[in-house]
């Protein structure tokens, strides 16, 4: 598809709202299962209106699951906020209505359903467990329970009937799996995926909103002269890219971020036997990450059948011009619930068929956080649509 094709739901809204634009908009803005209430979410008819709480609304992540609710029209009786005692007492409008901000507590879960966490694995670990038992499904942003093999780890368009084996917590992965696994799902159902070669590009959206900031403060400061500030990153962001500022593993260079990537995605697509590795890279950009994938599979497949099958996938919207050389970029994913997927191409150095090369865009604070929770919790009020 050209970008012509798409530029009214993309180009225009990117170009007319801008990324600066998007970013200001942006900041304004396992117990047991414990009760009957939980128990709804796999009866015959789920939740058809439930309580819901968001823990973290003030930060990068909550405010964009606020703007899900509200697109995604998701019925809900009571909404509660919540945050840390520092943003206690702030006021919110949602849907017209004005919130206040509650501190999030051990008691901050009476009567909720559907607790959606994005408040650090730390607040998590804390808090989840007395939501569970208090009668709540938490959907935990972090990675805190990810990998707890009691926890669903969740993507909709791939493994939506994991979300139904819950124990009262379902976790989001995180937000580069997501995009990736949301792409190379469809290509591994056609032909079983040997081997997952990932190459990451990563915004400042995933950092949070501080680092967002930041990058805009640099352009500012860098234009008028100024010495940057390197609060976030203990670097220069601006004109500039390095690795993953997550934590690296002395004895196998391996970060945080790429582990999560490697070990996530084996337990999503529930096959051990998948290779994986991923090189993530943080680069000055605001909002959307970008993944260079290079895939072998076990049998051959076409070109056509790699092509026909991404365009049937849910989530998935194929930006491939080679004419015009129009393909994926941060800007045009962001704001965007898809992912989008371009440079599609067979691996020249494999044999026929049997590997391909993929370029993707999606929108961290979005399909990679805030939309697969708001999906997830969609789940649970509807399980046999699954």
């Amino acid at each position: 598809m050209s970008l012509q094709a798409i530029a009214p739901r993309l180009l225009g809204r990117a170009m007319r709202d801008g990324l600066r634009g998007a970013s200001v908009a942006f900041a304004q803005q396992q117990r047991h299962i414990g009760t009957t209430r939980v128990a709804l979410a796999g009866a015959k008819n789920g939740l058809e209106r439930p309580n819901v709480a968001i823990a973290g609304v003030t930060g990068a992540v909550g405010v964009e699951l606020l703007n899900c609710l509200d697109k995604r029209n998701f019925p809900f009786n009571n909404l509660k906020l919540l945050a840390s005692a520092r943003s206690a007492g702030k006021e919110m409008v949602f849907q017209g209505k004005k919130y206040v901000v509650e501190e999030l507590t051990d008691d901050s879960f009476e009567d909720v359903d559907i607790a959606l966490f994005s408040a650090g694995g730390s607040q998590s670990k804390r808090f989840a467990p007395s939501a569970v038992d208090a009668g709540c499904v938490v959907i935990d942003n972090s990675s805190a329970f990810r990998m707890d093999p009691h926890t669903p780890l969740v993507v909709p368009e791939v493994n939506p009937e994991a979300a139904a084996h819950h124990n009262g917590i379902i976790a989001n992965p995180n937000c580069s799996t997501i995009i990736m696994n949301v792409a190379v799902w469809p290509l591994y159902k056609l032909s079983r995926i040997r081997r997952i070669v990932a190459a990451t590009y990563q915004a400042a959206s995933g950092a949070g909103a501080a680092a967002m900031r930041e990058l805009e403060q640099q352009a500012v400061d860098w234009s008028a002269g100024k010495e940057l500030k390197t609060d976030i990153f203990g670097r220069q962001y601006l004109w500039n890219l390095f690795s993953h500022n997550s934590a690296i593993d002395p004895t196998n260079g391996y970060n945080e971020e790429e582990v999560k990537m490697i070990r996530e995605t084996k337990k999503i697509f529930t096959d051990d036997n998948l290779h994986v590795t991923a090189t993530c890279i943080r680069v000055p950009v605001l909002r959307a990450h970008c993944e260079a994938i290079n895939l072998t599979f076990s049998s051959p497949v076409s070109e056509e059948e790699v092509r026909a099958a991404l365009a049937a996938a849910p989530g998935v919207l194929i930006l491939d011009d080679r004419q015009h050389n129009q393909f994926p970029e941060p800007l045009l994913a962001s704001g965007e619930d898809d992912v989008l997927v371009g440079r599609i191409r067979p691996d020249l150095s494999q044999p026929h068929g049997m590997g391909y090369e993929l370029f993707i865009a999606g929108d961290q604070l979005l399909k990679g956080a805030a939309l697969n929770a708001v999906q997830i919790a969609e789940l649970l009020l509807h399980p046999h649509d699954q």
